[in-house]
């Protein structure tokens, strides 16, 4: 045997310990490990503490008047009064309201919405669906939709309960006036148009009575 055939033999010999060795300390690998993962990953987590604010603003009342104005500081009153009540819900009943006490007095009917009208607007409504009557005239509306509302004032007298909110409405609708031999004398049935509204609603905070009532109108 040569002295190269010696040597390769030497240096196989070699090669198959070194591999055996690495076995031996760094185990087998089959197919796609993942790397390991950097030290700050392998720590354990840290529990991070979170400062719990209370007493921060509400956003029922900010959404809809700014922050310590005096409307802000009488809807925090009849919220304490009356706990249950929010103002969202309260304007999305105003919002369904308006458009059934409008109707109503167009009409002339006011007999499914008199829970929801204060004595003198009652009295005013009544007033002026009379004086139609006595001229004949009818009247044909239809409710198109309601193109803004907000709220524009808040009151609450803490002696007496009573709170009272103003909503500002713009409704769009047709409305067209006959008379009793039902000629067309005022409006037109395809013109749509805009009608500005102020409505002022009241209610004892903390009575068994849900409803709001209209106790004055403007535009």
């Amino acid at each position: 045997m040569n002295s190269m055939l010696i040597q390769l033999l030497v240096l196989a010999g070699v090669a198959i310990f070194l591999v055996l060795k690495l076995r031996s300390v760094l185990g087998t690998r089959d197919g796609f490990e993942k790397p390991p993962l950097p030290l700050e990953d392998t720590q354990a987590p840290v529990k991070r503490e979170f400062e719990v604010i209370e007493g921060g603003p509400d956003r029922d009342i900010t959404d809809h008047v700014a922050e310590g104005s005096d409307a802000a500081k009488a809807l925090a009153g009849m919220k304490k009064a009356e706990p249950s009540f929010a103002l969202t819900p309260f304007l999305s009943g105003a919002r369904q309201a308006y458009e059934m006490i409008l109707m109503a007095f167009e009409r002339g009917d006011l007999d499914p919405i008199r829970d929801f009208l204060g004595d003198e607007v009652e009295a005013s409504f009544s007033e002026v669906i009379q004086a139609r009557e006595a001229r004949g005239l009818t009247v044909e509306a239809n409710f198109v939709g309601l193109k803004e509302m907000a709220l524009q004032e808040a009151t609450f007298d803490q002696v007496s309960g009573f709170a009272e909110l103003t909503v500002r409405f713009v409704g769009e609708l047709t409305s067209v006036v006959r008379d009793k031999d039902g000629t067309v004398i005022e409006g037109d049935a395809k013109a749509v148009k805009r009608q500005r509204d102020v409505w002022v609603f009241a209610r004892k905070m903390g009575s068994d009575d849900p409803n709001w009532q209209l106790v004055a109108t403007g535009d």
